[in-house]
């Protein structure tokens, strides 16, 4: 039914002036419309939708993960420009190189915005 269609990651944030400068100037994303209720940044064939609301930062799993070509370096980008990674020493089977959780042939890296949600970078698969 939804296989066909694209998805977006939609995330709640505290300061949407805050979250905007984060998302365009330490992720790179270009903004693709902007609405009182929010901005929606396009990526690949998909997108991110921030949006203000008193419940920014609440949840405790990842809300959004892009796919790419080379996590270690991209990583290595985002902490020069002040990214602080995560480091979950309690996940079963992996092994951490710096910022970069291994398991096996996938590589990760989980990294927080201004408002605390959490966002993950991991290598393309197959």
């Amino acid at each position: 039914m939804l296989s066909e269609n694209d998805v977006c990651a939609t995330i709640g944030v505290r300061d949407l002036p805050v979250a905007q400068k984060f998302y365009e100037e330490i992720l790179g994303l270009e903004k693709a419309t902007e609405t009182p209720g929010g901005a929606f940044y396009k990526s690949g064939n998909s997108g991110v939708f921030i949006y203000p609301t008193s419940f920014a930062g609440t949840n405790q799993a990842t809300y959004a993960s892009w796919m790419v070509d080379n996590v270690d370096k991209l990583a290595a980008d985002l902490k020069a420009k002040g990214v602080r990674f995560e480091q979950y020493d309690d996940m079963p089977s992996t092994s951490r190189e710096g910022d970069v959780h291994v398991m096996g042939d996938m590589r990760a890296a989980w990294f927080i915005d201004p408002d605390g949600n959490i966002l993950n970078i991991v290598n393309k698969m197959g």
